[in-house]
């Protein structure tokens, strides 16, 4: 797929970026508000335009189980297709100015890339769905330089982009922001089923994939709503599809509630075990997060914040069992 959108009835195009699919006459900008419908095609506004250029851990994305202890080039222009109240990003989300945006090409970002010894670049910050295009051509050439790809994305892509991803992108991390349809309807403006479908279409492409829950006080950190959130990824997923259980921050419109307490956390991971994950693991917290082998036990990669400080797996296998783990190891 080379357009990412359709001509439709009445002069209009359809936008096949995200499960939005909007419908734009001439002049009309999508819901992500920077996407446009000019002289019947689709433009994409941020295309070669970043706010944001970072060299991050990879542990940040947050991708444990995928090149550890590796550096990945991150970048985000502006936009979004949610309108999640909490985000932790909402300066570059929750805009749509493209004045005073970076231009960058692909070249350029490959080459920082290369030269500051990057393994991978990560469309990230803001939803990268909505700049698909750009992020596209940037991951085909830095394909050619052996970097890998990765998405970062509250999991809206539609199946046509999805088939498209195959061969470009290489891991994701996807938001499970919560199990409650009118919840993701009315408070995110978006649908769950919709994000549900990627994940699975993900999983059953190939692709590398671990889920973020950012849990938030009364809104989807009940028994019932983490126990769905986790039986889903063992069940739908696999046991081995890492689960990250993040803590809450007041910011953006969100401001009244407290932060989400470490006790919370661990009553998610312990609901993760009971429901068969074998990796699970606490965001936005100074605990120490240690992959351990599922068949054994053994302590394979313990992590401190964003730094890895221990890594004991050889050849993606337990040293004492010679059992596989599950991940992205080279």
């Amino acid at each position: 797929m080379n357009s990412f959108y359709k001509t439709i009835e009445n002069n209009k195009i359809e936008c096949l970026l995200c499960r939005h699919y909007c419908k734009l006459k001439e002049g009309q900008v999508g819901v992500c508000g920077v996407n446009k419908n000019e002289n019947n095609r689709l433009v994409n506004l941020v295309y070669g335009k970043v706010s944001t250029i970072n060299i991050d851990p990879i542990e940040k994305k947050p991708l444990y189980h995928f090149l550890p202890a590796t550096t990945s080039l991150s970048i985000g222009t502006v936009g979004c297709n949610f309108e999640c109240p909490f985000c932790q990003n909402w300066k570059i989300s929750q805009i749509n100015y493209i004045k005073g945006l970076y231009n960058v090409t692909p070249q350029q970002l490959v080459e920082i890339a290369l030269e500051r010894g990057c393994k991978s670049i990560s469309y990230t910050y803001n939803e990268p769905t909505i700049f698909y295009p750009f992020a596209k051509d940037v991951a085909l050439l830095a394909k050619e330089y052996g970097l890998k790809n990765v998405f970062v994305s509250n999991g809206f892509e539609t199946p046509e982009v999805i088939d498209d991803m195959v061969g470009v992108i290489d891991a994701f991390n996807i938001d499970i922001k919560g199990f409650k349809s009118e919840y993701y309807k009315k408070y995110l403006k978006g649908e769950l089923d919709g994000v549900l479908d990627t994940l699975k279409r993900l999983k059953k492409k190939g692709f590398w994939v671990e889920c973020t829950t950012l849990i938030v006080p009364e809104e989807n950190d009940s028994d019932q709503e983490l126990r769905d959130i986790a039986e889903f990824i063992a069940k739908e997923l696999d046991v081995n599809t890492p689960w990250h259980i993040s803590a809450f921050h007041p910011d953006y419109k969100v401001t009244d509630k407290e932060a989400t307490p470490l006790e919370t956390l661990k009553r998610a991971y312990m609901i993760g075990k009971e429901a068969g994950l074998n990796f699970i693991y606490m965001g936005n917290t100074l605990n120490t997060n240690t992959t351990l082998c599922p068949n054994c036990g053994k302590s394979l990669i313990k992590r401190v914040g964003f730094d890895v400080i221990e890594d004991r797996l050889k050849d993606g296998k337990c040293p004492k069992c010679n059992s596989k783990i599950a991940g992205v190891w080279r």
